[in-house]
């Protein structure tokens, strides 16, 4: 009987190893495997969060380039409005000296003629600059505004507010919304 308690004792013990080796196989299985998943979710973290900040360098970079195209789009198109400025503002002067000249014609048969010829010329070019978006800024009994009346003196005034243009010493000039030069004004006080 001893034989068969011992038989049968050495039997639990291998059932018991047998039993117990698949448990901690099993058991090391499954911790490789938990830290594989935690290896791959890890791994999956990282490349979402790469593909996230890619993601935002690509929105940035679409809005940078949607920016840049509408900034160019807007200065052809200044460019393309303003283009004749240079040459306007350099005629500017040409049609003051004009005006003073029409000013100072001498009375006579033969001035008549040459007057009426200069002021044929002066309205052909004021047609062809106000063709271009050059027009003339009416102050004489405006409010002064700095933006487009450059004063040079104060007058007292009955006739006017304090604050309004008297008279105009140069006239002004808008060229399209832009001012080209500011009219050189008398201010009541």
């Amino acid at each position: 009987m001893k034989e068969e308690q011992s038989f049968a004792a050495e039997e639990q013990e291998t059932t018991a190893a047998e039993s117990q080796e698949p448990v901690n196989e099993a058991g090391a299985a499954e911790a490789q495997a938990e830290e594989m998943v935690d290896q791959e979710q890890g791994e999956i973290a990282r490349l979402t969060a790469e593909a996230e900040e890619h993601q935002q360098r690509l929105v940035r970079a679409q809005a940078d380039f949607d920016n840049f195209r509408r900034r160019t789009q807007k200065e052809k198109e200044e460019l393309a409005k303003y283009a004749s400025m240079k040459l306007i503002t350099e005629l500017v002067p040409v049609i003051d000296n004009f005006e003073r000249a029409m000013a100072t014609v001498p009375e006579g048969t033969e001035s008549e003629s040459f007057s009426k010829g200069i002021q044929m010329i002066f309205r052909q070019l004021e047609s062809v600059l106000n063709n271009e978006g050059l027009t003339a800024m009416e102050t004489v009994g405006q409010p002064f505004n700095p933006e487009f009346h450059q004063a040079i003196m104060q007058v007292e005034s009955d006739e006017y507010e304090e604050g309004t243009v008297v008279e105009e010493v140069q006239k002004g000039y808008m060229l399209k919304d832009k001012v080209l030069r500011p009219a050189m004004v008398k201010v009541s006080s």
